[in-house]
């Protein structure tokens, strides 16, 4: 070793976080050794990887494994491997920040979660293992040279702030991280991790299943005179969890091996454990689970399944297994008939690989299915979370449009506390009825409150309540159910009156139309430069005015996910539908056929306009504008 260290500060998140974890933010402390040899086993994969890839890299495969080591004395504990090594630059960018989007989100939602569970699940949906190591040491050191390098890195720390790296002249390859441990306390749930059987247990528990051999030296007593003797023994089985039959397999087993491979600290929604035979043989265990992670609609978020050939890893974040719509789905494909050196780019063109993917989709999609029919609360729980992203699906794979549509749950005007589904809203469907009515907005409470809502409410038509952005875009995209036409019903006429209220309303709909002529025609030239028309509301009971839009143009909400994504759309000009029976509505008419059709009138039409623009939760062209007018007329009544 030389002295060429460096004291460094740790980012001011992961500073936060290490404070969490040293004071023991959650009660099952056992868990820090399940993702130090998790760590582990990911190194171990890696390197066996860049061997195959890179042919020059000098290093020695044979005999990759993990090494747990105890000094009773010293009380302390390392966990070692020979696998793929860090640089310098790697440790700093790993350990000293959390390089994971919407950290201070979660470190917000730790501050305020009320129990124990609930903290460590937010923690695992970061994947921040290695801090787990502070619920337990006093102090941490890592030892550790990247494969192909020749000098190493060593890196320590407390936890309360600050790092020192030096760099090593020497180191061996792979990483080895020692835990000073503190002091057993059986009331803080911290056992004595230098025992034996204490590690046996954890291992078994949480990393039997891992593929590379775990060690530890132990110490066996003389039997009478004889001295005491050191054994090296194995201490998981390495058996493939995918690889056995379903009915050998424990539920928490299941779990475990999740929480290996997802980082997540609760267990899963649903197991679903299949396997392929015939011309493409594989096997594959996958995970729903119970959480959405909080990187789930970011562009950097993970996919999460790993792809194996022959119990071989190959690549995490295989997104050729998996379609993005179902990138929150967690576990492992083992194929028999792949190359060892298959690339990602090989793997989008690979006809084996697209049908492998094919049988997972439907398969993931099936359990979905049956978890609706069968186990509805879970179901509830699974679309509340991931509902969103597989409506993204509607959108990207047409071949499973008709099973999405049947899983597909949407909250209606028919029952504030449940949702429904497609075929629940068709089966209710008024006699007569031909069309799905639906309504989109940023929540409940806007669209139940809009003007557009007025008529379907006062007629007693269910209307599917739509808040997810993806939901302005998929609508459009799938046109109908069942024979059924989805309409929006800020979209279009309006008329849902019966053949026998439409015969009787036609004297008073053709009186309107005559008294309102010359008011429409006035109010269309002084709004001309906001709307394509105004016309008469069969739509409106109570409010003056509501916007809508023609049958199939863009709405606004959808004019701007276009423009944010840097496409260019024309402005669509919508039409203002004003309400007869309303006295604002009946007064403008009044002002108007008395001449007033000067500036004072024409801030009037302004105003409705944009109080109908405000009433559905849309943007002014000028608040300020708008505003003033407003505050004009205000002081004029008092």
């Amino acid at each position: 070793m030389n002295d060429r260290a460096e004291t460094l500060e740790f980012q001011a998140e992961a500073r936060q976080l290490l404070r969490l974890m040293v004071h023991s933010i959650y009660s099952n402390k056992d868990v820090f050794l399940r993702e130090l040899i998790s760590n582990a086993s990911d190194a171990l994969d890696k390197l066996r990887l860049a061997s195959m890839v890179d042919k020059d890299l000098a290093v020695d495969t044979g005999d990759l494994h993990i090494a747990i080591e105890v000094d009773r004395d010293a009380r302390t504990l390392t966990v070692r491997d020979n696998g793929i090594g860090m640089s310098r630059d790697e440790v700093v960018s790993v350990i000293g920040t959390i390089a994971k989007s919407g950290t201070a989100e979660l470190l917000r939602q730790l501050r305020e979660a009320k129990d124990a569970g609930a903290s460590q699940e937010l923690i695992g949906q970061f994947g921040v293992g290695f801090y787990a190591a502070f619920m337990v040491a006093e102090r941490v050191e890592l030892v550790t040279r990247r494969a192909g390098e020749s000098g190493g890195t060593r890196w320590e720390s407390t936890g309360e702030g600050t790092y020192t790296i030096t760099e090593l002249d020497d180191a061996p390859q792979g990483t080895a991280v020692t835990l000073h441990l503190k002091p057993a306390d059986a009331e803080d749930n911290l056992h004595d991790y230098t025992a034996e059987w204490t590690i046996r247990e954890i291992v078994k528990r949480y990393s039997d299943f891992i593929a590379h051999p775990i060690r530890m030296t132990v110490e066996r007593p003389g039997v009478d005179d004889a001295p005491a003797t050191t054994e090296t023994v194995t201490l998981n089985s390495m058996k493939a969890l995918w690889a056995r039959p379903r009915g050998e397999v424990e539920p928490a087993e299941y779990h475990e091996f999740y929480k290996h491979v997802s980082h997540d600290w609760a267990d899963p929604l649903e197991t679903i454990h299949m396997r392929g035979e015939g011309t493409f043989e594989y096997e594959a265990l996958l995970f729903i689970p119970t959480h959405a992670p909080l990187d789930l609609f970011s562009p950097q978020g993970r996919r999460g399944v790993q792809l194996y050939v022959k119990r071989v890893f190959i690549m995490d974040d295989c997104d050729a297994l998996m379609p993005n719509y179902l990138r929150f789905v967690k576990g492992v494909v083992d194929a028999h008939d792949l190359s060892l050196n298959i690339s990602r780019e090989i793997l989008q063109q690979d006809r084996q690989i697209r049908a492998v993917r094919r049988r997972l989709v439907k398969k993931v999609l099936a359990t979905v299915k049956e978890l609706k029919t069968d186990q509805p609360e879970r179901y509830r729980t699974f679309w509340a979370e991931f509902g969103p992203a597989v409506k993204e699906g509607l959108l990207e794979d047409t071949d499973n449009q008709e099973i999405l549509l049947e899983i597909l749950s949407a909250a209606s005007t028919r029952d504030p506390a449940e949702l429904t589904d497609l075929g629940g809203y068709v089966a209710r469907m008024r006699e007569g009825q031909t069309d799905i009515y639906y309504a989109t907005g940023e929540n409940r409470a806007t669209i139940e409150n809009s003007p557009h809502m007025e008529a379907f409410r006062a007629k007693g038509y269910e209307v599917l309540l739509l808040t997810d952005p993806v939901d302005e875009v998929w609508v459009e995209r799938v046109g109908s159910y069942a024979g059924k036409t989805l309409r929006s019903v800020a979209k279009g006429q309006v008329d849902l009156d019966t053949e026998q209220e439409r015969t009787e309303a036609e004297a008073e709909r053709e009186r309107q139309r005559t008294e309102y002529a010359d008011l429409l025609g006035w109010m269309g030239e002084v709004l001309a430069d906001s709307v394509k028309e105004v016309r008469l509301s069969s739509r409106l009971t109570t409010s003056p005015a509501c916007v809508v839009g023609d049958a199939h143009d863009l709405t606004p909400t959808l004019e701007k996910m276009y423009r944010a994504m840097g496409q260019e759309v024309p402005k669509v000009k919508r039409i203002l539908e004003i309400n007869p029976t309303h006295p604002l509505v009946t007064g403008l008419r009044k002002a108007h056929e008395q001449g007033g059709a000067g500036d004072s009138l024409a801030e009037t039409a302004e105003l409705l306009y944009g109080t109908a623009l405000l009433a559905e939760g849309g943007d002014l062209a000028d608040p300020s504008r708008f505003a003033r007018i407003l505050a004009d007329r205000l002081a004029r009544t008092l």
